[in-house]
């Protein structure tokens, strides 16, 4: 219990500095936030060395100053974040709810302003007469994503997405919602029309299109899709998680996430199929693209895959009188409807962290902890947890327990690698228009054994010859073996 909020996010109150609210005004908050507060600072400092960390301020600082407006002010702060790590720090801009006001376009002057976009003229009669007339399925066809419906046709080495059905304010029929290049990048437009650039788009199987954004799925022509296909996309694009026998040596538990009140989720699909899990030799666990949460929603995970003692290094909470209002915040707020056993852990964590300002603070008191069951369970005897680029955070947690089990191989390709430096809380600028995400726990396994930057490995490998939409089958196999 006593980790039990490790690497939850929580939101706190504006830090009390000076009111200016320019861009190098910002960034001298965020500076000073960072270096008093965040637990990977030091780390870094000694890794790096001072002469480079203050050569970083000065291009930063320079770049800050030839700032026009504060246009740029997000992507400059974030480059300096990013001399400490990649993940669990964040610089971004607060969407403020804009009160309703007399000035507030009207959806006919909203759509009198884009009347000049790009569109595709286009007879949609005639469209589906070409489309039920290809003999191969490509990107050209009539596709759904939400509450949009999207063309797509060809022109000369580009393929144009262009809207038939959509809001009829932001979007109206014709309108170019997306290009693809030859070299399969993109850039697909968002509801107020601003570019996004996007590295690589994929037509999975006959019906599917991947973009990292958004997934379509074909309307016409009507083609048949693969099971395969119908699994992979039930999977990667699931909100919750679910269980699906596979065949009758194999059972799938697909978990997307270990964030907030999921757990109640969790546990209730794994309690509705306890039974055919433990009459079943093989199971996989997808955890693809599952970035994170809380270390007490993969609790009911352990006893399945459990065969010796788990040990578990902890970490060290920096304490900083902004740092231990998070605790504070855990007892005095409703956050994530958390019960009395947490607040007390809080209130216990806040009195301890404040009897030592300036240090960090193991909770747990001891530095390892060590996790032993009385039972190891005759099924399953095989499982096969499936990782990806996607996974970081509470999950990477959760694979280092994982990877003590005799029981246990990864399958994919490496996590993300943000583990090391954790805990984050979120904290508003002065004018309360930015908010910085930093974190406030450093794991005891550095220097000896770091994960960020670095990933874990899986111990087969999925090669890229290998569709994404195959990794289950490729996994049921190997475990069927």
């Amino acid at each position: 219990m006593k980790k039990i909020l490790f690497l939850i996010t929580l939101i706190s109150q504006t830090v009390v500095y000076g009111q200016d609210c320019d861009c190098t005004s910002n960034f001298e908050w965020v500076k000073e936030t960072i270096e008093e507060n965040d637990a990977g600072f030091q780390f870094v400092i000694d890794k790096k060395g001072e002469e480079a960390y203050e050569q970083h301020n000065r291009r930063i600082k320079d770049k800050i100053s030839k700032l026009e407006n504060s246009d740029g002010c997000v992507d400059a702060i974030n480059k300096w974040l990013a001399f400490f790590r990649s993940e669990h720090i964040s610089f971004k801009r607060i969407n403020s709810v804009q009160p309703q006001s007399e000035n507030k376009p009207s959806n006919q002057e909203i759509i009198e302003s884009y009347k000049d976009w790009q569109k595709v003229e286009i007879d949609l009669d005639e469209f589906k007469k070409y489309l039920s007339n290809k003999e191969q399925p490509d990107f050209e066809g009539i596709w759904a994503t939400g509450s949009y419906t999207i063309g797509i046709i060809k022109k000369e080495d580009k393929y144009l997405g262009f809207i038939i059905e959509a809001d009829g304010v932001y979007w109206t029929p014709g309108q170019v919602k997306f290009i693809i290049n030859k070299d399969f990048s993109s850039t697909y437009y968002m509801r107020d029309h601003s570019a996004q650039n996007i590295e690589l788009v994929e037509l999975i199987g006959n019906n599917y299109i991947e973009t990292g954004i958004i997934t379509l799925k074909r309307i016409s022509p009507d083609t048949t899709t693969e099971p395969e296909i119908e699994r992979y996309m039930k999977a990667i694009s699931a909100e919750n998680p679910y269980f699906e026998k596979i065949n009758n040596e194999t059972t799938l538990l697909r978990i997307p996430r270990f964030w907030g009140p999921v757990r109640q989720k969790i546990d209730s699909v794994i309690n509705a199929n306890r039974e055919t899990i433990l009459s079943s030799p093989n199971l996989i666990i997808d955890l693809r693209n599952n970035g994170g949460g809380s270390d007490r929603n993969y609790r009911e995970l352990i006893p399945f895959l459990y065969t010796n003692p788990i040990r578990v290094v902890g970490a060290e909470f920096l304490s900083t009188p902004l740092n231990n209002q998070r605790m504070l915040d855990i007892v005095n707020k409703d956050l994530y409807g958390l019960d009395e056993e947490v607040k007390k852990w809080a209130q216990k964590s806040y009195d301890t962290l404040s009897k030592h300002i300036g240090e960090f603070v193991n909770l747990d008191e001891k530095p390892v902890r060590v996790t032993t069951l009385d039972t190891v369970l005759e099924n399953p005897k095989n499982i096969g947890i499936i990782i990806n680029e996607g996974i970081g955070s509470t999950t990477e947690q959760f694979l280092l327990a994982a990877k003590q089990s005799k029981k246990v191989k990864l399958f994919g390709t490496t996590t993300m690698g943000v583990l090391d430096i954790s805990n984050m809380y979120f904290v508003k600028s002065p004018c309360k228009d930015y908010e910085l995400g930093y974190s406030l726990s450093k794991s005891m396994r550095i220097p000896e054994m770091t994960i960020d930057d670095k990933g874990i490995q899986p111990d087969f490998y999925i090669d890229k010859e290998i569709p994404k939409y195959e990794w289950i089958k490729f996994v049921t196999e190997i475990l069927n073996e």
